[in-house]
């Protein structure tokens, strides 16, 4: 058990922390903005990744079912959860939004896939890959309403759906394999470079919203019953519901490994913009993403060992 943590860290999770660090770094020393580079990441090297992985993933339709299955029964039952735990725990309104938002959405992308890949490899990747397609889709319709609440748009949220270059990237890849057709070789090329610098550039991006957090000076309070809360319910009770999910889908092998570890993933880094555009316990979400990552660097690599 031990053995099997030392290797994963050595592994999966070195290779991740160096371009973490760096981003980190360059965030502390250069004062670096990363919403520029969120943006290519999201509408430039995000679609390519998901494109390539889906146009040649090997995944089964019934992979594909069974996927979608479980991130819809896994949304609401942590929802339910989330809203007993809320009351229970007598949460403002805005800690409550802030609890849904932290318990129900992980970093699967920014995070998630690099580790995916570099832990299961092409194989774990490709079915990530369909994973985070239902996750982007959830995030900006659910997200949009537990973030909003009284002023909710259902317009609004189906429209930022249609908005995200990656939904049309999986849809384009589809159909082409429904089609059983391919890009000509120059193209297929420039989307593969595009691909493969998604996962550093990712990483770095995390590194300085991490950064970002811990030097925040908003003068904003964070109660300490809504930070605990929000960090048991990301790091403990959403990996047992997924793992209790997947077991009630009969679903084994890689499929069940990369699902539980994307499930166990710490907070989103989408939640905190939510929060912020809908008033939703921002600086609590901050610091459970930021509290919720730094445990995952220990958490995680012994969930792969067990795995």
């Amino acid at each position: 058990m031990l053995s099997s943590f030392f290797v994963t860290l050595y592994s999966v999770f070195l290779p991740i922390s160096l371009p973490v660090i760096a981003g980190g770094l360059l965030k502390r020393f250069k004062g670096m903005e990363t919403r520029t580079l969120s943006t290519l990441s999201l509408y430039v090297m995000s679609p390519a990744l998901i494109f390539e992985t889906l146009e040649k993933a090997s995944i089964t339709s019934g992979d594909v079912a069974v996927t979608i299955a479980f991130c819809i029964l896994n949304v609401i039952i942590l929802w339910m959860i989330c809203g007993v735990a809320g009351k229970i725990l007598k949460l403002s309104q805005p800690e409550r939004s802030g609890l849904g938002l932290t318990t129900m959405f992980t970093n699967s992308v920014n995070y998630g896939l690099p580790l995916v890949l570099l832990a299961f490899g092409q194989a774990g990747l490709d079915k990530a890959s369909v994973y985070v397609i239902v996750q982007i889709i959830i995030i900006n319709t659910l997200g949009v309403y537990l973030a909003a609440r009284s002023h909710f748009s259902a317009a609004k949220a189906v429209k930022s759906v249609f908005l995200l270059p990656s939904v049309y990237a999986a849809g384009l890849a589809v159909l082409m394999r429904m089609v059983d057709a391919s890009l000509p070789s120059g193209l297929e090329t420039g989307i593969s470079m595009l691909s493969a610098a998604y996962a550093p550039l990712a990483l770095v991006i995390l590194g300085a919203q991490m950064m970002g957090v811990r030097d925040s000076s908003d003068g904003l309070t964070v109660s300490r019953r809504g930070l605990w809360s929000g960090m048991i319910m990301r790091m403990a009770v959403a990996p047992l519901v997924a793992w209790g999910i997947l077991a009630a889908l009969s679903v084994e092998g890689t499929l069940f490994a990369v699902i539980l570890i994307l499930s166990a993933m710490p907070a989103a880094v989408n939640a905190v913009i939510l929060a912020e555009q809908y008033d939703s316990a921002p600086r609590l979400i901050s610091m459970c993403i930021l509290w919720t990552t730094l445990a995952s660097f220990i958490f995680l690599p012994i969930l792969i060992g067990v795995l």
